[in-house]
């Protein structure tokens, strides 16, 4: 049986459609449609992966460090009382150590290799769709983004989604594999526009924080999150470049990843 938990986000959906007609899948979630089960990493009499011969473990999301931690930790431990055989992990790319949302991803990743399991790490590159949110033009097609002249190995999530599928449905070739996935063609705020038919004028992060913390756009843990996601890709450390494992994705995928830069376009028409 192969269990995915943290399958109503945005990643989990893809997964999970692309496993609909199995019978062998089980969908964890806190509030479970008919044929799911109910999988609260806060509450721990739900962790109950009996049964569960592979895991995919997409991350507990957005929260305060303490509490991704513990969420995590209470689900590789009661994978291993329950003697899963393989857990899959999503993962931070290796070049992302210097956002601040990357120290609960090292801690899950160290806490696999010092556990009973066998155990795949997918370090995801961040979504080309994320830079829909955090990069969007303005009512007049600027984009004012403070990405000064970096850019961001930006990946279209569908394509990590079918990296997941690929790997939690045939785990064993993976055993202790930690895969960079990041996207081949990265994207600058000069790329975007010219996608977009807009102008590129970056803000300073002072100003954008002040935007952000005006509008209530986001809770007060996320604001360091944005900001350093801001400064990590402007000082183009998140463009791919440092990573020892060039291609990944295209080996994994067995094709040409998806430009990211479509995955841009088409996200800023759902929003």
């Amino acid at each position: 049986m192969l269990m995915i938990t943290g399958a109503t986000g945005a990643l989990g959906t893809l997964v999970t459609a692309r496993l609909a007609d199995r019978d062998d899948v089980v969908i964890g979630t806190r509030s479970p449609a008919p044929g799911g089960r109910r999988v609260d990493f806060d509450d721990p009499d739900t962790l109950d992966f009996t049964g569960v011969g592979t895991l995919l473990l997409i991350s507990a999301g957005a929260a305060e460090d303490d509490v991704v931690i513990a969420r995590h930790d209470a689900v590789i431990s009661a994978a291993e009382k329950a003697g899963v055989g393989h857990l899959v992990y999503t993962s931070l790319s290796g070049d992302g150590d210097h956002l601040t949302y990357a120290l609960a991803h090292r801690w899950t990743e160290r806490r696999l290799r010092d556990s009973t399991l066998n155990w795949t790490v997918l370090r995801n590159g961040l979504y080309a769709e994320f830079l829909a949110a955090i990069a969007a033009p303005g009512p007049d097609g600027t984009i004012a983004a403070p990405l000064g002249s970096g850019r961001l190995a930006a990946v279209a999530r569908e394509d990590l989604a079918e990296v997941a599928v690929r790997v939690a449905t045939d785990p064993a070739p993976h055993t202790g594999r930690t895969y960079e996935l990041v996207g081949e063609h990265p994207l600058g705020g000069t790329d975007l526009a010219a996608a977009t038919g807009g102008s590129y004028e970056p803000d300073t992060l002072t100003a954008t924080r002040k935007a952000i913390t005006e509008a209530a756009q986001a809770l007060p843990f996320q604001i360091p999150m944005l900001l350093s996601t801001y400064a990590a890709i402007a000082g183009g450390f998140l463009d791919g470049t440092t990573l020892a494992q060039q291609g990944t994705l295209r080996s994994l995928l067995g094709r040409a990843p998806h430009p990211p830069i479509d995955a841009y376009r088409a996200a800023l028409q759902t929003t």
